[in-house]
């Protein structure tokens, strides 16, 4: 319970094994007693205290600590809400913390990533934001660009002192200078979409090319159908695995061939569908045939995607390789495989790393945004940055270059909630479950 009553309810119904008044009770504190309806005991509990503002919402807080088991815990629930208590909306708590000026508005939306978190590198992007590496940068840059702003405003109010063509060169400095660290933030994104949604991976191929065997083989189980016979996978099948620290969201589709039922033709079409739209694509073709025409026409779908073609079993007689011109022209990642046995199954792994630049997202030492709102508003940020450019070389009036200059003090400050509207407040909190 949290909120300015929360301690006279749990008087209402806590009953300690030694009696003290609320103000003589310690924060951070647990005390030992009973739960007690009347004189029925209810459960035998500890009590948390935690006293303004020395807590999560910076209101008074209390946790109850029972035993497990539904009846027990709907029993005390109701017996707070009988004296008072109300249920909380989704992310209240949180929300009180930001509202009360404990946090700001990336640490409010980092503790829903925390919880989220698919990987380790998206949990410490997470903790970083939390911690307040997102809010500190965007501080220091807001801070660079009203240290100019105290010059356009004596521009502005004493303009016979003729200081604005000095003014002008000091703004475009600053403008260049703030444009280098956004475009920074902006550019991390990519790596902060990999650690948050994790490399859409698509994996794709005829009928018994090895897909299924694949997977079954990266993810350690038998998640998918093996079957001697064609088309056993009509629908996808989806799973995630790390790969040093980021997610791989692998998703084995239908084999692509002329479909005999209405059923497969549309699981056909969706596995185009994936293909299209995936951050990689896995190909993987039976090295112990030659080409069909189903496999020609994966090779053009694939075109001009990032690809990683594997040639599957290679434990039998071997009718392709690596070095064939036609897997050449789509790409340089090929490999020679044999899911079956587990042959090369490491290079694929590798493979992967190298080219997202695995290795090369560095939590510990660079800032990473992982919420598209940040970004977004980051790229707005940048626009009014050119047009300010724009304005100083259109030599507009000083006033008027001051306008889009506080527009960029605006959209960095609806990144951290100051100048934010309560609508997207509370959009932000609903994401939220109930009780963070």
């Amino acid at each position: 319970m949290s909120g300015k009553n929360c301690f006279e309810i749990l008087e209402k119904i806590f009953q300690p094994k030694k009696q003290e008044k609320i103000e003589d009770i310690k924060g951070y504190t647990i005390k030992y007693g009973h739960i007690m309806e009347k004189e029925t005991v209810i459960d035998e509990v500890l009590v948390s205290y935690f006293k303004e503002p020395m807590s999560y919402t910076t209101e008074n807080m209390c946790e109850i600590n029972s035993h497990g088991g539904n009846i027990v815990m709907k029993n005390i629930l109701e017996l707070c809400l009988k004296y008072g208590a109300q249920l909380a909306e989704p992310g209240e708590f949180t929300k009180r913390a930001f509202l009360n000026g404990r946090i700001d508005l990336t640490q409010a939306e980092s503790v829903i990533d925390v919880i989220h978190a698919k990987s380790e590198k998206e949990a410490q992007a997470g903790i970083k934001q939390l911690e307040g590496g997102l809010s500190e940068e965007i501080s220091k840059i807001k801070q660079e660009i009203l240290d100019v702003m105290v010059n356009i405003e004596v521009a502005i109010d004493y303009p016979e002192y003729d200081v604005e063509d000095v003014t002008n060169q000091e703004i475009m400095h600053m403008l260049d200078s703030v444009e280098t660290k956004l475009e920074k933030l902006e550019k991390s994104f990519d790596n902060g979409k990999i650690l948050k949604e994790g490399i859409k991976t698509a994996i794709i191929g005829k009928p018994n090319a090895g897909k299924s065997s694949l997977l079954n083989r990266i993810l350690k189980e038998d998640r998918a159908i093996v079957t001697e016979f064609e088309g056993t996978t009509r629908d996808t099948i989806e799973e995630y695995i790390n790969i040093n620290g980021i997610p791989l969201k692998l998703i084995d589709t239908a084999g692509i061939r002329n479909a005999k039922d209405a059923v497969e033709k549309i699981g056909i079409q969706k596995s185009k569908e994936i293909a299209k739209n995936a951050d990689l694509i896995i190909a993987i073709f039976d090295a112990s045939k030659q080409l069909s025409n189903e496999d020609k026409e994966i090779l053009e779908i694939i075109k001009g995607k990032k690809v990683i073609i594997l040639l599957n079993k290679i434990d039998l007689k071997q009718k392709l390789h690596k070095e064939d011109a036609d897997f050449k022209e789509v790409t340089t990642s090929i490999m020679e495989i044999s899911a079956l046995n587990n042959i090369g199954i490491d290079e694929v792994y590798k493979e992967i790393t190298k080219l997202f630049e695995i290795n090369e997202i560095n939590i510990d030492n660079d800032l990473v945004i992982t919420n598209i709102r940040h970004k977004n508003l980051i790229h707005q940020a940048r626009q009014s940055i050119q047009k300010t450019k724009n304005t100083i070389k259109e030599k507009m009036p000083i006033d008027i270059v001051a306008v889009y200059i506080k527009e960029i003090l605006e959209e960095l400050g609806n990144i951290t909630g100051e100048f934010v509207t309560e609508d997207i407040i509370n959009e932000i909190f609903s994401k939220f479950c109930l009780g963070k």
